[in-house]
């Protein structure tokens, strides 16, 4: 960013953070007099205490309740149009999404369509609709999207094997953002491990993204030395509540941030990786990020070099560039100690897509923000180099 540019910075969502922070609903509901309230959730967290906890809170206030939890990673349109029904025929007033970075893009997409009419793909790109959803609040069960605080949901249009991005910075985010690391207990190491690389990364790339500025580098930089410092820690033992909250803070600063900045090559190649292969998102990002890494590193040193010293390199008294290759290890380690496969064959994918990936990643045009210009040439050599 030059000192001559100007920029902008906005967050809409009130944010509650802590173990025993769901128990907020109860006063937000009863401030805002919803009896009708319609439960986006995962499948698998119906029959858990956390679940159970917010029901009677619920059932207390003489809160009717709808749920919806047919809900699949990356998203399909028709879940959103099944769900919708749902919402609908409830006449709820308000939305409560408990899951995943899928489950809170699910509902948000419901709150869209509820106000604005037609479909989601009616809505695919930036500001495309104009009014505001129902009240929702927000309680990710996964440390990774940030979906819950972002400008945005990404929906699959499974027609056209693609994902679409619907976006609006101020009235795509969550009203309320629960950050209960009780919520997070039950999450499987492995989705621990993939959602924390996907916040990270999220972290990573706005810090470094042309559009970043000066306030989203405080938060971002904040973001990777949470994630980074107790991401391990969480993985190995979702108990920890410490770890987990730091967690979800981190993630949630990260999404913040991205909407605002954009993101870079690591998520371009990802897009195209996940919807190709049916591999989730966190992985799909931890499978591009040391070889996107490495390709960046020249664009901005200086960063890198802060970076490193965020995820707790010794790079005092080096020389840029060395502090700055500092970050590259870091990372590599991370996903290392995460158990990341090590390349994109390793995960299933398959070479003969390479090419396919490398075009429409090109038609993307992430230069916007990635912080190396990027031809497809470069994108064939990192597709390679992943691989």
């Amino acid at each position: 960013m030059s000192i001559t540019d100007i920029s902008t910075f906005f967050c809409p969502t009130r944010i509650y953070m802590g173990a025993g922070s769901h128990e907020k609903i109860a006063t937000i509901v009863r401030d805002r007099g919803c009896k009708r309230v319609f439960i986006a959730v995962d499948a698998a967290l119906l029959a858990s205490d956390f679940y159970g906890r917010v029901a009677a809170l619920l059932e207390r206030e003489g809160v009717a309740i709808a749920t919806y939890s047919e809900i699949e990673p990356d998203p399909s349109a028709h879940t959103v149009a099944r769900a919708l029904e749902v919402c609908r025929a409830h006449e709820a007033t308000a939305i409560i999404a408990i899951g995943g970075g899928s489950t809170i893009d699910v509902a948000k997409a419901v709150g869209i369509v509820l106000a604005n009419g037609g479909r989601i793909h009616d809505y695919e790109g930036i500001e495309a609709f104009s009014i505001a959803p129902p009240p929702l609040i927000a309680i990710p069960t996964t440390a990774g999207t940030g979906s819950e605080v972002s400008g945005s949901c990404v929906i699959t249009d499974t027609e056209k094997n693609l994902k679409m991005s619907i976006r609006h910075a101020a009235l795509n985010p969550a009203a309320f953002a629960i950050l209960d690391p009780l919520a997070l207990r039950t999450v499987p190491g492995h989705v621990a491990a993939h959602s924390g690389i996907d916040a990270f990364v999220h972290a990573f790339e706005s810090y470094i993204s042309r559009q970043s500025n000066l306030i989203t580098d405080a938060i971002n930089i904040q973001a990777i030395e949470l994630l980074a410092g107790n991401i391990r820690q969480f993985v190995a033992d979702r108990e920890n509540l410490e770890a987990a909250t730091n967690m979800l803070c981190g993630s949630a600063l990260a999404g913040i941030t991205f909407g605002q900045t954009g993101l870079g090559n690591v998520h371009c190649m990802a897009r195209f990786v996940g919807a190709e292969f049916h591999l989730s998102h966190g992985l799909s990002n931890a499978l591009c990020l040391p070889a996107v890494a490495r390709f960046n590193l020249i664009a901005n040193p200086a960063k890198y070099a802060k970076v490193a010293a965020a995820m707790g390199r010794p790079v005092q008294g080096l020389p840029v560039l060395d502090a700055a290759r500092m970050a590259v290890e870091a990372i590599e380690a991370l996903c290392a100690d995460l158990g990341i496969p090590r390349r994109l064959r390793d995960a299933g994918v398959t070479g003969d897509k390479l090419e396919g990936m490398a075009q429409l990643c090109v038609q993307a045009n992430y230069n916007r923000w990635n912080p190396r210009k990027t031809t497809l040439a470069d994108f064939r050599n990192l597709f390679q180099e992943a691989f």
